[in-house]
C-alpha cells in the first residue's frame, strides 16, 4: 500500500465547478453571483379546453387534462366509430345474403316475400 500514489484530492470552486487541487490557479477571485437571463416563450393554446381553463383562471390541472385526456377521448371515439361503421357493414352483408337466400330458395313464397320486403323498403324512403 506504500507503493500506491496519493489519491487525487478534487475541490469544489466557488462558481460550482470541480478542479483537481493541485491545478488550483495562483489566486482566486471572488465570483460574483451568476445573473441567468431566462426566456420563456408560450405557444398559445390549440385546445378549446385550454382556451377555457386559461382564460378562467381555473388552473393547470385543467390544462393538462385538456391535453392528456383530449387526444385520449378523440381516438376512443374514432374506435367506438370504426367498430359501429363494421357493425353497420356486416349487418347490410347479412341482410343482403338472407334476401338472397329467401328469394332463390323459397320458390314463390319467398320471391314474394322479397317482393314484398323490396315494396315496403322502396316506401320507407
Amino acid at each position: 500500500m506504500e507503493s500506491l500514489p496519493e489519491p487525487a484530492r478534487i475541490v469544489q470552486l466557488p462558481d460550482g465547478t470541480y478542479t483537481y487541487a493541485d491545478q488550483l490557479p495562483a489566486f482566486q477571485q471572488q465570483v460574483a453571483p451568476q445573473v441567468v437571463l431566462q426566456h420563456i416563450h408560450q405557444a398559445p393554446p390549440d385546445r378549446t379546453v385550454q382556451r377555457i381553463a386559461l382564460g378562467s383562471g381555473i388552473g393547470a390541472g385543467t390544462v393538462a387534462a385538456g391535453v392528456y385526456f383530449g387526444p385520449l377521448l378523440v381516438g376512443a371515439l374514432t374506435a367506438i366509430a370504426a367498430n359501429l361503421a363494421l357493425l353497420a357493414f356486416l349487418a347490410v352483408v347479412l341482410a343482403w345474403g338472407v334476401h338472397t337466400v329467401v328469394k332463390s330458395i323459397g320458390g314463390p313464397d319467398g320471391k314474394a316475400a322479397a317482393k314484398t320486403l323490396t315494396r315496403a323498403r322502396r316506401k320507407g324512403k
